[in-house]
């Protein structure tokens, strides 16, 4: 399903983990230098304003390349508007495959074309279906962005891929069940839980590493859409949007004590398990969630003046972090204030670091240093006998 060229996928992990490790001082500069060139790898960008501008460079393409076909390819065919966006997509499609097969992965014009397909797809349907049939486009982009993802590992894709099926079991729950915005909330809760059970045990028993960073990503969405689920401001608000019935100050819903209960506890767990697991992910997720907690409970409740909260929750925040520091800069294990020499490590890229020193024999050479003692000859029996003295 793969398109990338799989050696040199294997070979793009191999570098960045060479890189971590010279930047860690594990390997010399001369190492990485000999790694690098010997390993081909995909063309892509790590700098973020250098992909976007190759991004911006591949929509003007992409865009040249639609308007081209529309004024030319379809002008003869009735009601060729129609079928202009189908067209769109194919050109994406075909695009991305070109740029793929050439090896540009993560590079800034794949990023043009796969996101080109997926908009032109959605838009497809909605001008078929004349933006009647909403669950229609969800699903076309669920499905197209999740064989995007297969084929050209596209972390976006895959980002849009998960939003896009939430979306179609939401919509469908509300529209075509009874009692679906009672049960909405509900329903979200254990398809976020289970999302995340799932990618784990995906995780644990992953047999093809290049799908790694999809799963994690999606891992950590769903845990924002099980807090989210949960939150007493979202639901309330959601809910009174959609039952029509929102004035000036949405109502009251049902169950009302658990949702505030669940607002609070929920990054707290979140904040307990990052830190017994030593999941960094969940430990930023827990503290933006803490956040929009004391958000939400000031969005109906506001005890203080706007001014006099902020400082007290700056204060507050501060003393934490500068305790917390204080406790943690001494501890060499465990949790620590200390800095990774390797920040992006796991399970898979330690095995690519032995894979690296087992296929390069990376060893420190130690020069031995030179002897007093002079040895030569040996014509005889002994270092240096020659038959005189």
């Amino acid at each position: 399903m793969i398109v990338l060229d799989k050696n040199k996928l294997d070979n793009s992990a191999l570098t960045e983990e060479a890189e971590a490790l010279k930047n860690a001082g594990f390997i010399g500069k001369e190492q990485f230098n000999f790694i690098e060139k010997e390993l081909p790898v995909l063309n892509g960008h790590k700098n973020i304003l250098v992909r976007i501008g190759f991004f911006l460079l591949g929509s003007f393409l992409y865009a040249s390349l639609c308007g081209a076909v529309s004024l030319f390819g379809l002008s003869g065919i009735d009601s060729y508007w129609k079928v202009l966006p189908f067209v769109f997509a194919a050109i994406g499609f075909v695009g991305s495959e070109l740029l793929a097969k050439q090896g540009y992965h993560n590079h800034g014009l794949d990023d043009a074309f796969i996101l080109g397909t997926l908009l032109n797809t959605g838009l497809a349907i909605g001008v078929l279906s004349e933006g009647e049939n909403v669950l229609s486009i969800t699903i076309a982009v669920t499905v197209v962005s999740f064989i995007l993802y297969l084929r050209y590992l596209h972390l976006l894709s895959t980002l849009v891929f998960y939003l896009a099926l939430t979306v179609t079991l939401g919509y469908a729950i509300f529209e075509f069940l009874e009692f679906g915005q009672a049960i909405l909330p509900f329903f979200m809760l254990l398809y976020g839980a289970g999302t995340y059970y799932f990618c784990r045990k995906l995780l644990k028993d992953l047999s093809e590493p290049f799908y790694y960073s999809g799963l994690v990503l999606i891992k950590s969405i769903s845990l924002i859409l099980f807090y989210l689920s949960g939150n007493y401001m979202v639901v309330r608000e959601l809910s009174g949007m959609l039952s029509g019935i929102y004035y000036d100050v949405s109502p009251e819903i049902p169950l009302a004590f658990f949702f505030w209960i669940f607002t609070f506890a929920v990054p707290v767990l979140y904040l307990f398990f990052a830190l017994k697991n030593k999941d960094r992910i969940m430990l930023w997720i827990s503290f933006i969630a803490i956040a929009f907690s004391f958000y939400s409970f000031r969005f109906y409740h506001s005890v203080l003046p706007v001014e006099v909260a902020l400082t007290l929750g700056g204060l507050l925040l501060f003393a934490i972090a500068f305790f917390s520091i204080k406790k943690l800069k001494t501890k060499e294990t465990g949790l620590t204030f200390k800095p990774d020499r390797i920040s992006n490590s796991n399970d898979f890229l330690n095995a690519e670091a032995l894979i690296i020193a087992s296929t390069f024999g990376m060893k420190p050479e130690v020069k031995p240093a030179d002897s007093p003692m002079e040895f030569g000859g040996g014509g005889f029996s002994g270092g240096g006998s020659e038959g005189s003295f």
